[in-house]
């Protein structure tokens, strides 16, 4: 509840109609690899190791734009039935050219709201024409903010869930406004299924290659280390894979890593128009999410913040 509230709150800030279109821009920056538009190392990632989980680190500087942040985020491999938090985030806005702090702000819900936009902004450029069913493999925090955008920008006839608990798809269906089909298996969830959404805290495979159907599209979102999967061999290596940063992907995705599968380009290489997007072909976005991304989410909530606030 305390999540979906401020869901709803950011969303006054942060629609997806505004985000998607400056994200988009921050991706063909980052792909360009001009120093003066981006500035972002690959993220560093501290292990946690006493309690299963990682701090990454993740700084940008986009000069031209003045824009300056870092975010703080916490992950953890946790145990089915945890109550603990699998991420926590937090990002901070910093002045340039003093240094100072300008914000600091609650980085739970702007991840997941440019993490889903990222997604969408992929199924954009490489989903099949006239795609009707939308899977979601997942029900967490992340599921919801995928299910949101998703259906916010496209007009699928269909959508599935899947949870390893029946509890979880139960909680995630009565936190959608309209029809859900809840699916007993993963395999059910994705059979015919023309975009395919993994969000979920599974280190082995949960999506396997022959059950999805030719010229599907898949945004793979869990699994953020490099021993940490969400698809199997056979998947990668027959669909055309894409990344949001081929140095992310080759560092820290174990579905990269382990497949030995190629990235054949970035997200923004496909917005720059240096490299095709296949529609025709069955397609991976592999998303580690970026600095750039939260850099642009943060200044845009900011930015509105500002407005709104100087009303009063």
């Amino acid at each position: 509840k305390k999540f979906a509230r401020a869901f709803r709150e950011v969303r006054q800030l942060l629609s997806p109609a505004d985000l998607i279109p400056r994200l988009e821009d921050a991706l063909g920056k980052f792909s360009r690899r001009d120093a003066a538009e981006v500035l972002q190392p690959v993220r560093t990632a501290v292990p946690l190791q006493k309690h299963g989980g990682f701090m990454g680190l993740m700084p940008t500087y986009m000069e031209k734009d003045g824009v300056l942040s870092t975010k703080f985020v916490c992950f953890y491999k946790r145990e089915e039935g945890s109550t603990l938090p699998a991420v926590q985030a937090t990002v901070v806005l910093l002045d340039p050219e003093y240094g100072n702090v300008k914000a600091v702000m609650d980085g739970e819900v702007i991840t997941a709201m440019r993490t889903a936009a990222v997604s969408a902004i992929s199924a954009k450029l490489l989903m099949p024409p006239q795609a009707e069913v939308l899977a979601i493999l997942g029900t967490g925090k992340q599921a919801l903010s995928h299910c949101r955008v998703f259906t916010e920008m496209f007009s699928f006839k269909e959508l599935r869930v899947w949870s390893r608990t029946k509890e979880g798809a139960a909680r995630f269906i009565r936190s959608i406004d309209g029809p859900v089909q809840g699916c007993s298996t993963a395999e059910e969830a994705v059979r015919g299924a023309d975009v395919i959404v993994t969000v979920t805290g599974s280190t082995q495979p949960v999506l396997f290659g022959q059950w999805v159907k030719a010229g599907a599209h898949v945004a793979a979102v869990g699994a953020c280390r490099p021993d940490w999967r969400e698809l199997d061999d056979v998947l990668m290596k027959e669909a055309v894979v894409y990344a949001d940063s081929r140095e992310g992907a080759m560092l820290e995705s174990g579905d990269v890593i382990l497949s030995g599968a190629e990235v054949f380009a970035e997200l923004g290489d496909v917005i720059n128009g240096t490299k095709a997007a296949h529609r025709e072909k069955t397609t991976v976005f592999k998303s580690l999410g970026m600095g750039v991304e939260d850099a642009v989410s943060a200044q845009l909530v900011f930015d509105r913040w500002k407005a709104q606030a100087g009303k009063f």
